[in-house]
């Protein structure tokens, strides 16, 4: 199986329980809910996305032949020496990961000693295995995946209350500010839900306030 993949990259995870963690990140391309084209996010079941999954064009971007080419890669992002010190960490983002990582890709990367966090909408199942999931819930989007390790909601949506989520079976609830231009006023109406709904927690994108990848 081929995997269309926008970037690779080492940083460090910007939000969620995670934040502040080194690890690679795994962008696949492509998105269930948008095609991430200007021209059809109005008509798109969600209209929003802080990422451009479009493409395959980015650092260490491609369409990678198989299982072995792209964990390999992976592998190579990683820096070798902390190997010693630090489990290797790879989460797999997007677009919509999901359309993509199979069991196989999990498989070669267990091999390869690494961690596998998966972020996903939620619109489709997983393979088993997953050592992290992270479910982000979209308006107007079914919702199949219905536990994992994390629910990050990003807030407000229209026509999504988080409170239709906090019986789901999750370890950790996050609500994380909707990045738009009113990015100031959703962080504010993000605080006040989290205190009076203490189940939650806020979730701020930090590579943004640090102004890195």
């Amino acid at each position: 199986m081929s995997y269309f993949i926008k970037e690779i990259f080492y940083s460090i995870q910007g939000e969620g329980y995670y934040s502040g963690r080194p690890a690679v990140f795994c962008r696949f391309a492509g998105c269930n809910l948008w095609s991430g084209k200007e021209a059809d996010r109005e008509k798109s079941v969600c209209n929003f996305c802080d990422t451009d999954f479009v493409g395959y064009d980015g650092q260490e971007g491609g369409i990678y032949k198989d299982k072995e080419e792209l964990s390999g890669r992976i592998e190579k992002v990683w820096p070798g020496a902390s190997r010693k010190s630090a489990k290797p960490f790879v989460v797999c983002t997007g677009g919509e990961p999901l359309l993509q990582f199979d069991a196989g890709l999990l498989s070669a990367l267990h091999e390869k000693g690494f961690e596998v966090a998966v972020e996903t909408n939620g619109t489709i199942l997983p393979p088993e295995g997953i050592d992290w999931i992270c479910v982000s819930p979209k308006a107007n989007a079914e919702l199949l995946l219905r536990s994992g390790q994390e629910l990050k909601l990003v807030f407000p949506q229209q026509g999504i209350d988080p409170e239709k989520y906090a019986m789901l079976n999750f370890q950790h609830f996050f609500l994380q500010p909707l990045d738009s231009p009113d990015r100031d006023i959703n962080t504010r109406l993000a605080m006040e839900y989290v205190l009076k709904h203490p189940q939650w927690r806020l979730s701020l994108q930090i590579h943004k306030i640090l102004g890195i990848k």
